[in-house]
């Protein structure tokens, strides 16, 4: 086995995986993923000396403003974990952080490029680092591993309009709907990145059920999903009371990939709380290797196909 890259400087998350926490494929779901993101920055936080930044009472803290993921060894049931971290750039009010989860061999299992915006409490309006933050990025600078580097999406792209009008227009469809409970929010009562995540997560099946099938039925496999990349963008924050829906489409059909476009959306205001592009396959459960429909079933769901973008 090829040595891994050493570690990257900040220790942030360190952990297992529970069985409660893995999907039906068997491995750690791309909601408890994010969910150690979060974890992993707050723990970034503090070792860019922004204290307490995720309690109730902090002045400042670290929003999310974008993601890029990449899913590279699936982590099942009690596989232990360890994330590091490190500074890639680093802004007058932002920064682009990496968090780099892997197993105990030092495989990576995933990598997430962050985008953050330093913010205070209130009103979330951006505002500078203190010289004291500054010194320790200088500290904590990498660069981005080569195992987290983009693969298949294009993240240079500037975020699309998104909206529920729009994504009706485009001919997505509606595969989810969910309701933001206190339990999904943080100290500032805005919910937490991985349930962005989860929410499409658990909607997916309304759109890919039948896909899935279909790339098992010649081989009579038992099928799952796996994301292999994505990019979130978060646009808004929703609280507790606030109404989700879920618009979803099919923008490109490879051999054995799906490329997806997921926009969360308020159905009150029309407006986009986010947006997700997922690289996403289908996999045997019992061999854990890729599987690939036909042509005839490659040809019927592009007949989905429809031009959204994140």
């Amino acid at each position: 086995m090829s040595a891994q890259p050493a570690p990257l400087p900040a220790p942030l998350y360190q952990g297992s995986v529970n069985t409660w926490e893995c999907d039906d494929g068997g491995h750690l779901n791309v909601r408890f993923h994010l969910e150690r993101a979060m974890t992993g920055l707050a723990h970034m936080a503090a070792a860019l000396e922004v204290p307490r930044a995720f309690t109730e009472a902090a002045s400042s803290t670290l929003m999310p403003v974008e993601a890029h993921i990449r899913f590279l060894k699936e982590a099942r049931p009690g596989a232990p974990l360890v994330m590091h971290g490190g500074v890639i750039a680093f802004g007058d009010s932002d920064a682009a952080l990496c968090l780099d989860m892997r197993h105990a061999d030092g495989a990576p299992s995933s990598c997430f490029t962050l985008k953050v915006a330093h913010v205070e409490t209130r009103g979330m309006r951006t505002f500078p680092w203190s010289k004291r933050t500054r010194a320790a990025a200088e500290q904590l600078r990498v660069k981005l591993p080569a195992h987290g580097k983009p693969r298949s999406i294009d993240i240079s792209k500037a975020p699309a309009e998104a909206s529920r009008q729009r994504a009706i227009e485009l001919g997505a469809q509606r595969i989810g709907g969910a309701l933001v409970t206190p339990d999904q929010c943080d100290a500032f009562g805005r919910l937490r990145g991985e349930h962005f995540v989860g929410r499409i997560s658990d909607s997916v099946p309304n759109l890919l059920t039948q896909w899935r099938q279909a790339a098992a039925s010649e081989s009579g496999a038992a099928p799952a999903g796996a994301v292999v990349e994505a990019r979130v963008v978060f646009r808004r924050f929703p609280r507790a009371g606030d109404l989700i829906e879920v618009h979803s489409g099919i923008i490109e059909v490879g051999d054995k990939t799906l490329r997806l476009a997921h926009w969360i959306v308020d159905p009150e205001s029309g407006a986009a709380w986010a947006s997700m592009e997922a690289v996403a396959l289908t996999f045997d459960t019992v061999t854990r290797k890729a599987l690939a429909p036909s042509a005839e079933a490659r040809a019927r769901i592009a007949k989905l196909i429809v031009p959204m973008a994140v």
